[in-house]
């Protein structure tokens, strides 16, 4: 009995400096070969930063609104109703870094660096020439967007230089997303943390400090957190080009890559084009959910930005650990191994609920913690508690969609994720939500049940689908 305690003891004791000596090799940045070895150890050593990397994200999300939030509502509204209309960037964004993964991810599975190289070049070509087209409307029609938006005349006249800014800066965006998604589909997912880490601390530091004038800075007001994140994000891709440039990474760009491949970029915008369509079907339906909400008032707009910045904290590091099934898939279905592909978007899956499912009950038992702690407008905390609750209750759901979805796009087939996501926001949780809100009478809470339905409705087509087995067959 005593040398069976004891063995136990002794096993348990190497897990736990096996576990601790992959987080270590995860953060520092690993060598594995993730097309072979055990799986559960793969998914750790690329979920592990990528999840950080998420956090930071999370943290900074949190940070910024709790800062904005000491405007006043008028404040929080506008920076809501902008991230609705930068839905249109981050659509462009992560469609070009879903396109760059599943190439990028490809070619590192078949051992072809030369040709990943390539195709990261022409990614970032190709988002800078995309975030031109919307920098100058954006600059130009700013106060027009806001008041499309349903944005009241104090935001539109006094609060339009936020929005300017982000809109008119959106290149960072954009090659965050893009240079950051080859690092990851590379395997070298602890650059892709760094490199976010980097960005959201100097956002972090900045934002108080431009916002309130504090020190030698100027007092700008909401303008000052444009100011901060564009600083912040525009290091960081410098950072990232050095990386990539100079570094000696699993992908590097090298001087002979430095030149236009139409066809290379005809093969990426096609596959994009995909993952645009699904971004922009689901990001277009939260526009939509802005407009519902913004006939309530400003304090009901409040609410829900401030609940959806808190749920996207929760969601920031399940969308981490989805990535990672992306660059499995992605990178076993090169090295021709479509079951062990398969293998890890299940088991990914499985955590990437337990993680979530978690998260909801603590959202659902302490809402009011969570929103009372970014404003004390008692209008707006009670609107953002049952938004908190509501949405919070489809979590489970959601962490084994996310999984699904990203693992279609790993794979090259991101048809299949625009499809699902047209019937479920378009078809069932715009018109759901105006239903129940307008007609229904359950006002913004009609907004957020929709939310739940429709993403609950996502989760069961593409677990249908992926079971199918088609997506293994895609070619990239």
């Amino acid at each position: 009995m005593i040398y069976r305690r004891n063995l136990i003891r002794l096993i348990n004791r190497r897990r736990l400096r096996s576990i601790y000596s992959d987080t270590i090799e995860a953060i520092r940045g690993t060598e594995q070969d993730f097309t072979e070895g055990k799986l559960s150890r793969a998914i750790f050593l690329l979920s592990i930063p990528m999840v950080l990397e998420m956090i930071m994200e999370s943290v900074f999300a949190i940070v910024d609104i709790y800062f904005v939030s000491k405007l006043g509502p008028d404040a929080v509204a506008t920076v809501g109703i902008t991230e609705s209309m930068i839905t249109i960037v981050y659509s462009i964004a992560i469609g070009l870094s879903i396109a760059t993964t599943s190439i990028v991810s490809r070619r590192i599975g078949e051992k072809d660096a030369d040709k990943a190289g390539r195709t990261a070049f022409q990614s970032i070509i190709t988002g800078i020439f995309a975030s031109l087209l919307i920098a100058v409307p954006g600059i130009i029609f700013a106060s027009d967007l806001l008041r499309l938006m349903g944005a009241n005349d104090h935001i539109v006249s006094d609060l339009a230089g936020y929005t300017q800014i982000m809109l008119g800066s959106n290149i960072v965006i954009m090659l965050l997303f893009i240079i950051n998604a080859v690092f990851r589909s590379s395997g070298d997912a602890a650059i892709s943390m760094r490199v976010l880490w980097l960005g959201n601390l100097i956002n972090i530091i900045l934002d108080p400090c431009l916002i309130f004038g504090w020190g030698p800075f100027p007092e700008l007001g909401i303008i000052g957190a444009a100011v901060a994140t564009t600083i912040g994000r525009g290091i960081a891709v410098i950072y990232q080009l050095f990386i990539l440039f100079k570094g000696n990474k699993r992908v590097m760009i090298l001087a002979e890559h430095i030149r236009i491949n139409f066809r290379l970029i005809g093969k990426i915008i096609k596959i994009s084009l995909g993952g645009i369509g699904q971004s922009i079907i689901a990001t277009s339906s939260w526009v939509a959910l802005i407009r519902i909400i913004s006939e309530f008032g400003s304090e009901a707009l409040a609410g829900y930005t401030i609940a959806i910045r808190i749920i996207i904290f929760a969601l920031l590091p399940s969308w981490g650990i989805s990535n990672a099934a992306a660059t499995l898939v992605g990178q076993n279905l090169g090295a021709k191994k479509p079951d062990r592909a398969e293998k890890a978007v299940w088991i990914t899956g499985l955590a990437n609920m337990i993680l979530l499912g978690l998260f909801g009950v603590v959202m659902i038992l302490f809402p009011r913690t969570f929103i009372s702690f970014f404003i004390d407008d008692i209008l707006v905390i009670e609107s953002g508690i049952m938004g908190l609750k509501i949405i919070s209750a489809g979590f489970i759901a959601y962490g084994l969609g996310m999984v699904l979805i990203n693992s279609f796009n790993g794979a090259g087939d991101t048809v299949t994720p625009t499809k699902i996501n047209l019937l479920a926001f378009w078809l069932i949780e715009i018109p759901l939500a105006y239903i129940l809100a307008m007609r229904a009478g359950m006002d913004e809470n009609g907004v957020f049940l929709a939310i739940v339905i429709a993403e609950t409705v996502m989760t069961l087509m593409a677990f249908i689908l992926f079971r199918k087995g088609k997506w293994k067959l895609n070619v990239v």
